[in-house]
């Protein structure tokens, strides 16, 4: 059964909150869930009535809750069949397998592509087949298949190349490869062309001639796809009798890598997402996988993995290999049967992430000096000379955050630019980006709605952010207007406990398009206010109620809101939002708040 779509938010302000100290209203992202006043009765009942709120309001049918309550593989995976070209490319993969025919999985250098290709090299290897597998480097090769790579690829013997996380638009490179006599099967969701390029299989929701139920999995991380294609390969190799001798594989212990490249590449996590990493944390747990263990120990992990550690602690070592370092380290890493091996790339990886945070910060301050003459603009396309291309994705994701609209940044020298674009919310970057190729504007570029990556000649810079100005004006323009401080839960500061946010976790995991929840606590008194590490303000609140709390809010030092609490809160009170969180550094666990929003209460 598929989701409802999302129902809009009730227009009805918060606590009377119009405009914030960041100017926004506050609205409800469904129903009245105001527990300010306190609110009697069962307390597990009202846990349930909580966690019913939460799936409602993300979408889910009043006749579905159990199934998105605790969302399992069974309830949601599709027949892989269903989509175009699966059948094709499970059987050309099945007669690899069968008759030991050499097989290289062609990778993306980021935490999508890693994943997807330690994936199917994993289950070719538990079916018998030992499968290579190539990943391009960022700076020499670029994005996407190189035709140079696939032909060399096939002169030394592969006569199969499963493309994973690219591929969908390399239809020069793929064009090459089959005049080389080399079969490739694309396993990608980038956004296509009409025109498809040749292969012997191209598997991607996004196809624009997919099923409709195919196309409704398009929010699929690319191994999200790579995992059913591996359960069509094995569906397959069963009906041929292949495990008449053998064990079948462990499919289900392949979800710890679905997990993780799901969120690490920002997929959205309704559907089959969810289930996805729902049931890949709990593989996480078990730490099966050496190389996983490995990274986890490298990242202080020491209780099992949430959602948010797969997006700010193990996916971004894995991406610092390719951003700036090796780009192979992270499918080694991921496949190494070697516990020495993996420590020892767990430990390079957590190095590299060091390094890149701090070209990161190099460049994100470049940025942002260009940023006061762009006010106008729809889309912030920012460029500088120098800047290494392995940082500007998380650069364009921080000057999205910090304007609240696209933004595209480019690193050039002398030949060419390389950028990578962020977007909001309603406005489909991806597509803005392919047609700004089809015009002529860029050398190369492509996507999904909300990240884009191109490559563009410096001399058509002024062309390219006029035309994504044009182009997506009016998409920016509404999607900004509808913007709104969404909250789904408000209370006096003595419900802001621990077993508040087991009940808010109930209904994750979180993430894009299936937000964490926000709630509002107030009113409240600051007690403490001051900065900590790079540039964090940290509260203390105290509310009506005699109980207090500790807030923090992150990169946020220099806000309007910040200075307000920090300079001007004497005598006044305040609604504080944000996300509940549990502070588990002392003896007794305490819920905290990591502060997004503060209004005046009187």
């Amino acid at each position: 059964m598929a989701s409802a779509p999302i129902v809009p938010p009730v227009l009805a302000p918060v606590l009377g909150v119009t405009s914030s100290l960041s100017g926004k209203a506050w609205r409800w992202r469904g129903g009245n869930m105001e527990l300010s006043e306190g609110q009697g009765g069962d307390a597990q009942g009202l846990d349930r009535s909580i966690l019913d709120q939460l799936l409602l309001t993300r979408g889910v049918a009043p006749d579905d809750l159990e199934r998105h309550a605790k969302p399992t593989m069974r309830g949601f995976l599709p027949d892989p069949s269903v989509f175009r070209d699966m059948d094709t490319a499970a059987e050309r993969l099945a007669q690899c397998v069968m008759t030991g025919e050499q097989v290289t999985i062609y990778g993306d250098y980021d935490v999508d592509g890693a994943t997807s290709a330690a994936l199917l090299v994993e289950l070719l290897r538990q079916l018998g087949h030992a499968a290579g597998y190539y990943i391009p480097d960022r700076l020499l090769e670029g994005y996407g298949p190189s035709g140079e790579a696939l032909v060399n690829l096939a002169q030394s013997g592969s006569r199969l190349i499963v493309t994973v996380d690219c591929g969908a638009m390399a239809h020069e490179a793929l064009g090459m490869a089959r005049d080389a006599g080399v079969d490739v099967i694309v396993v990608d969701h980038h956004k296509c062309s009409p025109e498809l390029p040749p292969t012997a299989a191209l598997v991607n929701p996004n196809r624009l001639d997919e099923s409709d139920v195919g196309a409704a999995h398009g929010h699929l991380a690319a191994v999200g796809v790579a995992f059913l294609l591996g359960i069509a390969l094995v569906r397959c190799l069963r009906v041929k009798g292949w495990f008449a001798r053998r064990p079948e594989p462990d499919l289900m212990g392949l979800l710890d890598l679905v997990a993780l490249g799901t969120v690490a590449d920002v997929a959205a996590l309704h559907g089959l997402n969810r289930a996805f990493v729902a049931q890949g944390l709990k593989v996480l747990a078990r730490r099966e996988r050496i190389g996983m263990a490995a990274l986890m120990d490298a990242s202080r992990l020491t209780r099992a993995p949430q959602c948010s550690d797969l997006g700010f602690a193990l996916g971004p070592r894995i991406n610092a290999g390719g951003r700036i370092g090796e780009s192979t380290l992270g499918v080694r890493l991921l496949t190494t049967t070697d516990p020495e091996e993996a420590r020892a790339i767990a430990t390079q990886l957590s190095q590299l992430n060091e390094e890149r945070r701090a070209i990161e910060g190099e460049v994100q301050e470049a940025a942002e000096a260009q940023l006061a003459g762009q006010h106008n603009m729809a889309v912030q396309v920012i460029s500088g000379h120098g800047w290494h291309p392995g940082v500007i994705g998380i650069v364009a994701g921080r000057i999205k955050e910090k304007t609240g609209k696209p933004a595209v940044v480019i690193a050039l020298d002398d030949l060419q630019g390389k950028g990578s674009g962020r977007s909001i919310s309603g406005v489909d970057l991806g597509a803005a980006i392919i047609a700004a190729r089809e015009a002529g504007l860029l050398v190369a570029g492509g996507g999904h709605a909300m990240a884009a990556g191109l490559t563009i000649d410096p001399a058509r810079l002024a062309d390219f952010a006029e035309f994504l100005d044009t182009r997506l004006a009016r998409d920016v323009d509404r999607a900004r207007a509808g913007q709104a401080m969404l909250l789904d839960l408000a209370l006096a500061p003595g419900g802001l406990t621990p077993e508040l946010v087991e009940t808010l976790e109930a209904g994750g995991p979180y993430g894009v398009g299936w937000p964490a929840p926000r709630v509002a606590v107030g009113p409240v008194r600051i007690i403490k206010a001051d900065i900590v590490g790079k540039d964090h303000l940290r509260i203390v609140a105290s509310g009506n109620d005699g109980r207090s709390f500790k807030a923090i809010a992150f990169r946020a030092g220099e806000s309007e809101m910040a200075q307000t609490l920090l300079h001007r809160s004497q005598g006044r009170r305040f609604h504080l939002a944000g996300r509940v969180k549990l502070d588990d550094w002392g003896n007794r666990p305490a819920a905290e708040l990591h502060l997004e929003d503060a209004a005046f209460a009187d």
